[in-house]
């Protein structure tokens, strides 16, 4: 088993049915980091809000964290803009502390400013109604990634990404990118950190800008299935864990170990409950005409 000093993840979107939670509940089983930093996104609070949908893994997912904070795990959430919420409870949540921005000192002395990055998103601050048309378009393009990969599997091909090859493609998307990795970067430097970890635009990266920001995105848990670790001499990786490659998925039994939904959310405080089910973009915008042609 690899031991990381650290470990980062970024947009899981837990409540989004492609979310990739076996891979995740892999990946988080691999080691027992001394930190962990959950980059925001973690639980996709706007799909909760429009459609529950909470499988067993998800538990096993949550089991696994509060594991790893009884055997001294540090966990530290900067939440993002599908799990706003947690903003309002900016704290400390069962041992996990919660703010918008962590600065995190990595073995090699080198200082990097942890945050979700939707804060540069100039959609998601001044056109939020925009930002929710995409992300129902973004189901639509899951949609047909997914039954594409069926197919490419049948003919023994491996996993590749649909809309990350449309990103790379499409001049606007990839303009986007740039700026909002110079945005950030300036930001960290700004900030008296030597780089950014951050996450939002589901593309993992380890890059040194043109600023001399190192710029660091962990990925997504949707798509990509990447997490950001630090190795014990502060060496900075991208670990890959596609769908497909599973040594140990979560099997039925797993789930008749993990609390039922009903017992966890039982555990929860009261204030975070009453966000989750009052707290959402999507409770000022009724968005099911636009989601009914997509299918779930």
């Amino acid at each position: 088993m690899p031991r990381f000093r650290s470990v980062f993840i970024s947009d899981v979107h837990l409540g989004c049915r492609y979310a990739a939670a076996d891979s995740l509940l892999h990946f988080l089983k691999e080691s027992t980091p001394a930190h962990l930093y959950l980059v925001g996104d973690i639980v996709d609070g706007w799909r909760l809000k429009r459609r529950w949908y909470w499988p067993p893994v998800y538990n096993l997912i949550v089991k696994r964290l509060f594991k790893l904070m009884k055997r001294g795990t540090k966990i530290y959430y900067t939440p993002g803009n599908h799990d706003e919420f947690l903003r309002d409870l900016i704290d400390d949540l069962g041992g996990i502390r919660i703010q918008d921005e962590f600065i995190h000192t990595a073995a090699d002395g080198r200082r990097y400013l942890i945050i979700h990055g939707d804060q540069f998103d100039a959609a998601v601050r001044h056109a939020r109604w925009l930002s929710l048309i995409g992300d129902v378009s973004y189901d639509a393009l899951l949609v047909l990634n997914q039954w594409f990969n069926r197919l490419r599997r049948r003919v023994g091909m491996g996993y590749w990404s649909l809309s990350g090859a449309i990103k790379k493609k499409v001049k606007k998307a990839t303009c986007f990118i740039s700026n909002y990795e110079e945005l950030l970067g300036k930001h960290a430097l700004a900030r008296g950190c030597d780089g950014v970890i951050c996450g939002h635009i589901h593309t993992p990266k380890i890059v040194t800008l043109a600023s001399g920001a190192i710029y660091c995105n962990a990925g997504d848990w949707v798509e990509s299935c990447t997490g950001l670790v630090e190795h014990e001499n502060g060496r900075l990786e991208l670990i890959y864990r596609p769908h497909e490659v599973l040594a140990e998925p979560a099997r039925p039994e797993d789930w008749a170990d993990a609390a039922t939904t009903d017992t966890l959310v039982d555990t929860l405080p009261t204030d975070l409950l009453l966000q989750l089910s009052e707290t959402s973009m999507l409770a000022e915008h009724d968005l099911d005409d636009l989601t009914t042609a997509v299918p779930r």
